[in-house]
């Protein structure tokens, strides 16, 4: 059986009894059925893991003893900033899911003249934190032990005008350039539409501040399939993603 990583919010210290937080307690107690004794791993998005066995637990309580500090990461050597205006219905937890998995640093959520969501005060907040819980399931899937950063929705031209990065790139499907460029960067910041596209006056503000544009192909994707895309390209050619 795979022994199950599980996040908390809690500062972990070595050799340390810990009592998890209600929502993994009841998912090791009640879904996957553990047991006094059984092995897990704990994180706490700080870097590192833990080793651990479950000492007690009851179906809304688990605590956990520690072993030694395991200081193993998995993130890739190219910092990927990753901003996409917001898409509709539950594509942006496709894309945040997916986009922690391969190993993005930071995801920017954006208003752009064609987005058509709009989030406000309380709505706001408490998709950050579905979103945020998203990350922290992907991250316990593929092994990560850093959080990305989950940033509060912004305009568009705030993100552009304070991306750094060594390299700037802007989706757009009707680009002439479809190489992201040679060298070896430490970073990039992908930018990408929404639905409907970024509008030309949008793609030229982004190029007038450094990004470069990028065809992905001679196929238009979608909104949730284009930024997974690229990001699986860059990592491949800059990252740590490849076949040997």
């Amino acid at each position: 059986m795979r022994i199950p990583r599980i996040y908390t919010g809690q500062t972990l210290r070595a050799n340390t009894e810990t009592e998890l937080e209600p929502g993994p307690s009841r998912h090791l107690a009640r879904v996957l059925r553990m047991r006094v004794g059984d092995s897990l791993i704990l994180f706490d998005g700080r870097g590192g893991q833990y080793p651990a066995t479950i000492h007690a637990l009851d179906r809304n309580s688990v605590v956990a003893s520690l072993g030694d500090f395991d200081a193993t990461e998995r993130e890739s050597g190219l910092r990927l900033q990753l901003g996409i205006a917001l898409p509709r219905g539950e594509r942006m937890d496709w894309v945040i899911q997916k986009a922690t998995e391969l190993g993005v640093s930071s995801i920017a959520l954006l208003v752009s003249e064609r987005t058509e969501v709009r989030l406000k005060d309380e709505r706001e907040q408490k998709k950050l934190r579905h979103w945020q819980q998203v990350a922290i399931s992907a991250c316990e899937q593929c092994g990560r032990n850093l959080l990305p950063q989950i940033l509060p929705p912004q305009s568009l031209a705030q993100w552009v005008n304070a991306a750094q990065a060594d390299v700037r790139l802007v989706l757009h499907p009707l680009a002439d350039n479809t190489n992201p460029g040679s060298g070896r960067p430490a970073s990039v910041a992908l930018l990408v539409g929404p639905e409907g596209g970024l509008s030309p006056a949008e793609v030229d503000a982004a190029v007038q501040s450094g990004f470069s544009s990028l065809q992905l192909g001679p196929r238009i994707l979608r909104t949730e399939t284009a930024p997974l895309a690229a990001i699986a390209i860059l990592q491949a050619r800059w990252g740590d993603m490849g076949v040997s």
